[in-house]
């Protein structure tokens, strides 16, 4: 219908934009070394915004359509699926990411010794190609926890305050 709200669609966009602006002051309060504006835009951090975002969106279908809508069944599933990939495939992936970086500054502190042309060389160029890796790729299952938390009250708190 015209002039209709999406309510699941704006409690999803609404999950993820209050808790990446929500990752700040918890850093800040409980993580003073990442305490950091750029993690307003960074993925990862307590609370996950991937998991909120899916978690208001399961939530709205479930109060806009009911617990059997076949809606409420695949979001469900592509919710469970986006949750395990962050807590697994992507935390892995920033893990990795984070070694080889440490890796490379090992490297560059033996190479100022040996002082070699060649492998100074070789290390510009990786550098070059390298991708900027923080400590906020993926999530641990406290930060997936906080973001359904987060998810299912965006949704209820939306529930309540949008016209129907």
């Amino acid at each position: 219908m015209v002039g209709q709200w999406n309510y699941p669609l704006i409690a999803a966009l609404c999950g993820i934009f209050l808790t990446q602006l929500l990752k700040f002051p918890l850093a800040f309060i409980f993580d003073r070394v990442h305490a950091d504006l750029h993690i307003i835009n960074a993925t990862g951090g307590m609370p996950s915004s991937h998991s909120a975002a899916v978690t208001a969106l399961i939530t709205s279908l479930i109060i806009q359509n009911g617990l059997d809508s076949p809606y409420v069944a695949i979001a469900i599933i592509m919710g469970l699926i986006v949750m395990f990939d962050s807590i697994g495939v992507r935390r892995q992936c920033g893990d990795q990411g984070i070694l080889q970086m440490r890796m490379l500054e090992v490297l560059k502190a033996q190479a100022k010794e040996i002082d070699d042309p060649a492998i100074n060389q070789k290390i510009k160029h990786l550098e070059q190609d390298k991708l900027v890796i923080d400590d906020y790729f993926g999530h641990r299952p406290i930060e997936v926890i906080g973001g359904v938390l987060m998810g299912v009250i965006i949704a209820l708190v939306l529930h309540e305050i949008m016209p129907a």
